[in-house]
């Protein structure tokens, strides 16, 4: 089977070097604020899905939590394996395809990680797949950019230099996704790259929630767990159960 863009990009170093600079302090104001709303038992597992390097995963871990976190990317495990300790295990796995059945008492998937796929059903397929990793009274969380003000205020063109490299990022909204193309040269050799996101709105995650038999319970429009506006908020996070 062809290898997706997501296969390619987010398993390179370069992916990695482009967003260095993504903030630690960010990720753990959100998991202390979502600990504060969710209020886990101190024997609740937890599973960070499509963890990356496990930045959320591990300082959940921290907090005394039974963590798993999940990810498509080698490399990116690999880098998070080497933090791993008796409640806190990473794995390569495909979230369409999650083998935990009634096991979560809580599932994250943070920071924008969904809407890579092409088709509504593999994304539907995912939140089965969520949903089926849950226990009964399970919760899920997701965190996606909200898509109504990042298309209001694409910056089409932009420069960025991270270790010596200059990424030269176009961004656009074509067939329904959030397009980047990522150029650059390093070591004499042409790299591109490329991002494609479903521009999901709140009406398209109320749709495929009811085709997963996931209900929404809360809504939020930052990591401070502020209300959710249409055109102001940074962000649509979404706090689920089963139907």
């Amino acid at each position: 089977m062809q290898r997706k863009w997501f296969q390619y990009w987010f398993n390179s170093p370069y992916y990695h070097i482009l967003y260095s600079q993504r903030n630690d302090e960010e990720a753990e104001f959100l998991i202390d604020n979502l600990s504060a709303y969710l209020k886990p038992s101190a024997d609740s597992r937890i599973l960070d899905i499509a963890c990356g390097r496990g930045r959320h995963a591990i300082y959940l871990n921290k907090k005394g939590y039974d963590v798993t976190g999940i990810d498509l990317s080698e490399q990116s495990i690999r880098y998070a394996q080497q933090f791993e300790q008796k409640n806190l295990h990473f794995f390569v796995h495909d979230m369409r395809r999650l083998s935990f059945i009634n096991y979560f008492d809580i599932a994250l998937n943070l920071f924008t990680s969904f809407g890579y796929f092409e088709t509504e059903k593999d994304h539907v397929n995912a939140l089965k797949s969520f949903r089926k990793g849950l226990k009964a009274d399970g919760t899920l969380v997701i965190d996606y950019f909200n898509t109504v003000k990042i298309v209001k205020n694409l910056t089409r063109q932009e420069t960025k230099t991270l270790e010596g490299i200059e990424f030269h990022l176009h961004k656009f909204v074509s067939e329904g996704k959030i397009i980047k193309h990522i150029n650059f040269e390093h070591r004499g050799k042409a790299f591109a790259f490329e991002e494609r996101v479903q521009a999901f709105t709140l009406e398209d995650f109320e749709r495929m929630f009811l085709k997963s038999g996931l209900q929404i319970v809360a809504k939020f429009g930052d990591y401070s767990l502020g209300e959710y506006h249409e055109t102001q908020s940074d962000r649509l996070i979404l706090v689920c159960k089963k139907a």
